[in-house]
């Protein structure tokens, strides 16, 4: 899995059309506002799925560990697969990411999640300090 994690002042998402991923998750919140938050960019990958749990329990650790240093509670899990080539099926990248925010609530974290299959419209007022935009790519030991 690649994140690419980005710390925010603010944070808002609405749905506004369908993507061109066969798989769409129900649209149950087309708008997520939030105020500071990490948000996480995550792309899943082909080869995540060859150990899906423990590629998801490595990188909740990376959010886990990026939050407690700069003391934030609050997690946005937003799909993005625009960057990336060998990307895991829509199926296999749901998953996990549902995965990743059952783990991220489970440590504590107020988490959001954009829903996946849609484009949305995003506005994000980021910080600018040495931490504030961090990219990691995560695999399975």
């Amino acid at each position: 899995m690649r994140i690419l994690i980005w710390h925010c002042d603010s944070f808002r998402s609405e749905v506004s059309q369908r993507g061109r991923s066969p798989v769409r998750e129900d649209v149950t919140e087309p708008l997520i506002e939030t105020g500071e938050c990490l948000l996480v960019y995550a792309a899943c990958e082909k080869q995540d799925e060859q150990d899906p749990e423990g590629v998801v329990k490595l990188t909740a650790a990376e959010v886990e560990k990026l939050a407690r240093q700069l003391r934030v509670t609050t997690v946005v899990l937003h799909s993005f697969a625009h960057l990336f080539v060998e990307l895991a099926p829509p199926q296999a990248a749901l998953s996990m990411l549902k995965a990743l925010e059952a783990t991220l609530r489970d440590q504590g974290f107020d988490v959001f999640s954009t829903a996946f299959g849609w484009f949305n419209t995003l506005a994000i007022r980021a910080k600018g300090h040495p931490i504030s935009r961090v990219a990691r790519e995560i695999r399975a030991r």
